[in-house]
């Protein structure tokens, strides 16, 4: 199986296309992580940036609004298919609200599958706060019901939501392992969805901690004879990213924290 370790945009977005692309490249990466530009002569030199420096892409859904649960997924279809317009592997999406009703966050699962189905590409939903699976146990409810439900594994946002190391949760997250066709490697604790440094040993319990998540996602991904499996390094910036208290700068920096995740998941893994 091939590991396909991608670069996040967030928190790249000052600089121009032509640019992060280029510093993608150069650093090592085998593709990225983002959104797909609305405007079409920027959504033009995205596609060609990408065919040009032969970077792979999970592009991302993050943007779906709307007042009325059909409204949210007249508007989910829209943005799913505009993360169809550069030859994804996957499509990540940041699906419904952490407010939905039980049979409006289903609604929006059947949304995504029938989409994924007409259009032949997986759609991956994030765990992620504030959205449907925001918790271990509001998503294994989800999975209860819809079989088919794939999600972006990133399990910071579920040590966050439940302040724990997932302790108690064991059951759910070997279902959740067994769903996850994408990863998200960000390495958070208890009280938040990102630890300051990866590379301080301070914080080591909680890198080992998601180290050995992402191994048994890997492992199971072999198990399958599975082709890729996706990881971005997605530590993310202010203010996910702890600021100092005197003058609220970056305690790190940003990329260079995502370069050493990537190092240590190439070291560890392939």
């Amino acid at each position: 199986m091939k590991l396909l370790i991608l670069c996040t945009q967030w928190g790249n977005q000052h600089l121009p296309l032509e640019d992060f692309f280029m510093k993608v490249k150069e650093a090592g990466y085998d593709g990225i992580d983002t959104w797909v530009p609305e405007d079409v002569s920027e959504k033009k030199k995205f596609i060609s940036l990408l065919d040009k420096h032969q970077l792979k892409i999970v592009s991302h859904q993050h943007q779906a609004k709307g007042n009325t649960i059909t409204e949210y997924c007249k508007s989910l279809e829209y943005y799913l298919s505009l993360s169809l317009e550069c030859d994804s592997l996957l499509i990540n999406s940041h699906s419904g609200r952490d407010y939905f009703s039980l049979d409006e966050q289903l609604k929006v699962i059947d949304t995504v599958e029938e989409f994924s189905v007409k259009h032949n590409i997986a759609v991956a939903h994030e765990t992620q706060r504030g959205h449907i699976g925001y918790s271990p146990y509001n998503a294994m409810e989800l999975f209860k019901q819809r079989p088919q439900m794939k999600i972006t594994a990133d399990f910071s946002h579920w040590t966050c939501v439940t302040e724990s190391y997932l302790e108690n949760v064991s059951d759910i997250l070997d279902e959740a392992i067994r769903r996850t066709k994408h990863v998200h490697a960000r390495v958070g604790y208890t009280q938040g969805p990102q630890i300051p440094d990866p590379r301080l040993s301070s914080w080591q319990e909680p890198v080992s901690f998601f180290m050995a998540l992402w191994k048994r996602i890997i492992e199971y991904q072999q198990s399958i004879n599975s082709n890729t499996l996706t990881i971005t390094t997605e530590f993310g910036p202010p203010p996910y990213m702890w600021t100092d208290v005197k003058d609220n700068l970056p305690v790190t920096n940003q990329w260079e924290v995502n370069c050493f995740m990537k190092d240590l998941l190439r070291k560890t893994f392939i």
